[in-house]
C-alpha cells in the first residue's frame, strides 16, 4: 500500500499536489487531512500550509469505493459580494489593532467613504506618529499591507486607503503649498527643480497642483523607488 504527504496553501491544492506525484486520478486515492491551513499572524506571517496524506488503492479497492466526494465543511463556499466585502474590511481592521498593539497603541477606526476608496482613519491614544513615520513612509508600507490583507478575503478588488491623525489632508496641503513656491522659485531662476524620490500618490498631488500653471510644467523621470518629479518653464 503507497501513501504519500503532500501539503499545498488549502487542502484541495494538497491533494491536487499530491494526485499529481502519484500521476494518478482522484478515485484512485484515500484522503486523509492531516493539517488544516492556517493563517499566522496578523493573516500575513507565520501561514501554514494543507497537509493531507493519500493512500493509493488497489484497482479491487477502486471497484468497491464510491467516487470521493468533497465536503461543504472542506470546500470553499461562495459568500455574497456584500458579505465578502464586509469580511474583508473587518478582517482588515483586526489586522490594524493588532499592528498597533505590538506597537503598544490602543487604537479606534473609523470608516469613511472617498473617491480614491475606503478611508479607515486611525485615532487614539499614545503616540500615532509611530505609525506615520517619516513623511508618512511608516504608514504607506502599513497601507501597502492592509491592502494585501483586504484582498486576500474579497473577492472583488478594494482600495483601501490608511489615515492617522489627519496625516493625509496635513501632507497634502504641504505638498500643495510646496509646489507653489517651487514654481515661484524656477520662474525667478529659470532653471528647472528636481524634487526628492515621491511615491506615486505625492508626485501626483504635484502634477495636479501645477497642471493648468500659466509658466511652468511638471513631469517624472526616473525608476522606482527613486522616480522624482521635475518643475521646469513651458
Amino acid at each position: 500500500m503507497k501513501k504519500i504527504v503532500a501539503s499545498g496553501k488549502t487542502i484541495e491544492d494538497a491533494v491536487r499536489n499530491g494526485l499529481t506525484e502519484l500521476q494518478v486520478s482522484a478515485e484512485r486515492v484515500n484522503v486523509t487531512v492531516l493539517e488544516k491551513p492556517s493563517r499566522g499572524l496578523f493573516g500575513l506571517i507565520g501561514t501554514r500550509s494543507a497537509k493531507v496524506e493519500l493512500v493509493l488503492l488497489s484497482q479491487t479497492e477502486v471497484a468497491a469505493e464510491p467516487a470521493p466526494v468533497i465536503s461543504a465543511a472542506a470546500a470553499p463556499t461562495a459568500d455574497k459580494p456584500a458579505a465578502v466585502a464586509k469580511d474583508a474590511i473587518l478582517e482588515t481592521e483586526r489586522f490594524i489593532i493588532e499592528v498597533a498593539r505590538t506597537m503598544g497603541l490602543d487604537i479606534t477606526i473609523a470608516r469613511n467613504d472617498s473617491k480614491e476608496g475606503l478611508t479607515l482613519a486611525l485615532s487614539g491614544g499614545g503616540d500615532l506618529g509611530m505609525l506615520i513615520g517619516r513623511r508618512g513612509q511608516t504608514l504607506d508600507a502599513l497601507q501597502y499591507l492592509v491592502n494585501i490583507v483586504a484582498n486576500r478575503y474579497s473577492n472583488s478588488h478594494l482600495r483601501i486607503v490608511l489615515d492617522a491623525e489627519d496625516f493625509r489632508d496635513r501632507r497634502r496641503k504641504t505638498l500643495e503649498d510646496l509646489s507653489d513656491r517651487l514654481a515661484g522659485h524656477v520662474i525667478r531662476t529659470r532653471k528647472e527643480v528636481v524634487l526628492e524620490p515621491m511615491a506615486p500618490h505625492e508626485r501626483k498631488i504635484i502634477h495636479s497642483q501645477l497642471q493648468n500653471h500659466a509658466r511652468v510644467k511638471t513631469f517624472s523621470k526616473g525608476d522606482e523607488p527613486n522616480r522624482r518629479v521635475v518643475i521646469t518653464l513651458k
